[in-house]
C-alpha cells in the first residue's frame, strides 16, 4: 500500500473520472434515431459535457441547441449551439436570458420533432423563468433563505418549482406537441426525476400543501404574492416524455469502493443517502474512525468507509465554506491524534458552496497544525469558516469544475 494521502488523491481523481457523463450519455443515445428535427437543451453543471457527448454520438445533426451551465463550466464552442453561463446557486439575469433562448427555440415545434433534454444538478438555479407576479429578486431572496435554513434539496425544489414557469413539468408543456427524451444525471437522493433540477420535464409528485408546510417549518418570510403562487398546483400528468436516469451517487460510491479495493483497503459502503447537518456527518464518520482505532468496531484495518449523499449547513456565521469543508473540519476535531487515519469529503462537481474548492481533507494531525497557527476548530465551525481553517492546514481539495454532478462523497481511510 502507498502513502495514505496518495491513496486519497488516487480515489478522488479516479472516482470523479468514473462518473463523468460523456459515456453515460453516449450509451443512452447509441443507435437511436429520431423522425424529425432534433433540438437540444442542456441545463446544469454537467450541461456542457452532456451536450458535447450527444453531439458526438447522434447520427443526425442537431438542428439547434442551447446549453446553460454555471460560470466557468463551459469549455469552448459547440457547433450550432448557444452556450450561456449563469448564476448558481442563486439565479441571475443570465439565467433568465438563457431560459428565454430555450423557450424561443421550442416555441414552434411540430409533432415529429424531438427535444433532447439533458439535465444535471444545478439546473434549478440555471434554468428559470419566474411565474407572473414573482421577480428575480424574489427568487434570489427565497433561494438565499432556503440555502441558509438547512433545508434539504427536495424541500428547496418543492418551493422553487411552484414559483417557476419552466419547473415542475411546465417546460414539458411548453414543448408540446413535440416528443421529449430526457437524459438525467442525478444529484438528488433517491434519484427522483421530479426533483432533479426541479423536474422541468416531469409530472410533479409534491403538493402545494407540502410547500406551505416547508415555509412554516423553516419560518421563512415571503411576500403574499409569492405565497399565493405556492398554493397553485403543478402539472400532475406528463405523457410525452421519456426519462432516462444515467448516473447518481450510487455509481460514485460503487466506483470509490472498487478503487479502494485496488489500493489494498477493504471497502464498505455505509450509505448512499446521507442527509444530515454537515458537522454531524463529519463527527459520525470520525466516531467510526475512533472505534476502529481502539478495536471496538467490526471494521478492521486497512479499510475504507464510504458515505454518499448530500449534507446541509445551517448558516449562523459570517465565514466562508461549503458543506464538504464543514464536514471535514468537524471530523478533524474528533480524529485528532489518531495514526494512519484520514477523512475527506468532496462535491463531485468540483465546487463546494460559494468557493473554489471541491471539499476538504483532514487527518490525525490536522488539529495540531491548526493550533500551531492559533486556529481553534470550534470557533471556525461556529462562524461557518471551514474554508480558511482548511486553507491554513493545507486541507482544501481543488479539482476545478469536473463536468459532472452526482452529489457528494465522504471517505474514511484507516491503514
Amino acid at each position: 500500500m502507498g502513502n495514505i494521502h496518495q491513496d486519497a488523491e488516487t480515489m478522488i481523481r479516479q472516482g470523479i473520472t468514473a462518473v463523468l457523463p460523456q459515456a453515460a450519455v453516449k450509451e443512452a443515445l447509441q443507435g437511436r434515431q429520431f423522425p424529425g428535427r432534433v433540438y437540444l437543451v442542456a441545463i446544469g453543471k454537467a450541461a456542457y459535457a452532456m451536450a458535447k457527448a450527444a453531439q458526438e454520438v447522434l447520427a443526425e445533426p442537431i438542428t439547434a441547441g442551447v446549453v446553460i451551465t454555471k460560470y466557468g463550466h463551459a469549455q469552448g464552442a459547440l457547433t450550432g449551439m448557444d452556450i450561456i453561463e449563469a448564476g448558481h446557486p442563486v439565479p441571475d439575469e443570465n439565467t433568465l436570458l438563457g431560459t428565454e433562448k430555450v423557450l424561443d427555440m421550442v416555441s414552434s415545434l411540430k409533432r415529429e420533432d424531438t427535444v433532447l433534454f439533458l439535465v444535471s444538478g444545478g439546473g434549478s438555479a440555471l434554468f428559470e423563468k419566474p411565474v407572473d407576479g414573482v421577480t428575480l429578486a424574489d427568487l434570489s431572496r427565497i433561494t438565499g433563505q432556503l440555502l441558509a435554513s438547512g433545508a434539504g434539496i427536495v424541500e428547496i425544489n418543492t418551493i422553487r418549482k411552484r414559483l417557476s414557469g419552466v419547473k415542475g413539468g411546465r417546460f414539458a408543456q411548453a414543448c408540446r406537441p413535440a416528443g421529449m427524451v430526457s437524459i438525467v444525471l442525478s444529484d438528488v437522493l433517491g434519484d427522483r426525476p421530479d426533483m432533479i433540477a426541479s423536474g422541468p420535464a416531469c409530472a410533479d409528485q409534491s403538493t402545494a400543501e407540502e410547500a406551505l408546510a416547508i415555509i412554516k417549518k423553516y419560518k421563512l418570510v415571503l411576500p403574499e404574492p409569492v405565497l399565493a403562487k405556492l398554493r397553485v398546483e403543478t402539472p400532475k400528468r406528463i405523457d410525452h416524455v421519456e426519462t432516462i436516469v444515467t448516473g447518481s451517487v450510487r455509481f460514485l460510491c460503487s466506483h470509490m469502493a472498487g478503487i479502494a479495493r485496488g489500493l489494498g483497503y477493504q471497502p464498505w459502503i455505509l450509505t448512499t443517502q446521507m442527509d444530515c447537518e454537515a458537522k454531524e456527518g463529519g463527527r459520525f464518520l470520525a466516531a467510526i474512525a475512533k472505534a476502529i482505532s481502539d478495536g471496538t468496531s467490526s471494521f478492521v484495518r486497512p479499510c475504507a468507509i464510504i458515505a454518499g449523499g448530500e449534507t446541509v449547513v445551517t448558516v449562523t456565521g459570517q465565514g466562508k465554506g461549503g458543506r464538504n469543508q464543514e464536514f471535514a473540519l468537524a471530523a478533524a476535531e474528533e480524529i485528532a491524534g489518531l495514526p494512519d487515519t484520514l477523512i475527506f469529503s468532496l462535491g463531485s462537481d468540483g465546487t463546494d458552496g460559494p468557493t473554489d474548492a471541491a471539499g476538504g481533507l483532514v487527518d490525525g494531525q490536522t488539529k495540531v497544525r491548526l493550533l500551531e497557527k492559533k486556529i481553534k476548530i470550534g470557533e471556525y465551525l461556529s462562524d461557518n469558516n471551514a474554508y480558511h481553517a482548511l486553507l491554513a492546514s493545507e486541507g482544501l481539495i481543488f479539482t476545478g469544475p469536473t463536468g459532472t454532478n452526482v452529489n457528494d462523497v465522504a471517505v474514511l481511510l484507516c491503514k
